[in-house]
């Protein structure tokens, strides 16, 4: 099992690095209409009718994301500035998601539902294992059988929440490829490239949440005493 948990990391890593090459080589094809990703973003926004959503530029890479607590489309400075295919796509995908929010997606809410016990799942999953790592604390306060349900619970909640992003985001990639398409505002050639890139994006939320599952596994066998 720990064979499997590392192959998933190996593969992890391969499919962050082709998703940061192709993001890089689309980033140098420009788009033949001119738009930056902060047009297109804007453009979206209008042509589904929602004017209570802003956009703005972050720091880093690849750091894009959408906030439907404060509603704000979030985009990493190169792809709001920048009038590329990649900064097309992202844009795009993240409008997906405040289109998502507006339109009441099911999983969209479920999954920011979530937020707040995954959040502390994972602290707490990082505490614990701390403890144990440092003359193992935790199994003097609690029954190891006790702190390894624990765990499991934690990661239960955290791969269900890595199982639930996988609709949202590819829903998200469909919206925006469908508007890409339908507004005109990319050719074929570029509707190809945008699709190829977030495809390769969705790979990795695929990836994380089968590693996820199989942590699951893991821990499950060893409260069970079936793993040597």
């Amino acid at each position: 099992m720990l064979i499997i948990l590392i192959v998933f990391m190996v593969i992890g890593f391969i499919v962050q690095s082709r998703l940061k090459r192709k993001f890089d080589r689309f980033s140098q094809v420009g788009l033949q209409n001119g738009m930056s990703g902060a047009e297109i973003a804007q453009k979206m926004l209008e042509d589904h009718g929602i004017y209570d959503v802003k956009i703005t530029a972050v720091p880093g890479r690849l750091t894009d994301h959408y906030n439907p607590k404060d509603k704000t489309v979030n985009l990493s400075e190169a792809v709001y500035h920048e009038r590329s295919v990649a900064a097309a796509a992202v844009a795009a995908h993240e409008v997906g998601h405040a289109v998502q929010h507006a339109r009441a997606y099911r999983w969209l809410e479920f999954r920011s539902a979530m937020v707040p016990v995954v959040n502390f799942s994972s602290r707490a999953m990082t505490v614990i294992f701390l403890m144990m790592l440092f003359g193992g604390l935790v199994i003097h306060l609690f029954p190891l059988q006790t702190v390894f349900l624990a765990v499991i619970i934690m990661q239960a909640a955290i791969t269900l929440f890595s199982l639930v992003t996988l609709p949202v985001e590819y829903d998200a990639s469909n919206r925006a490829l469908a508007w890409l398409n339908s507004s005109g505002l990319t050719i074929p050639q570029e509707h190809d490239m945008a699709k190829d890139a977030l495809n390769s994006a969705a790979n990795t939320y695929l990836v994380a949440a089968l590693a996820s599952l199989t942590q699951l596994a893991y821990y499950v066998l060893m409260f069970m005493g079936g793993d040597d």
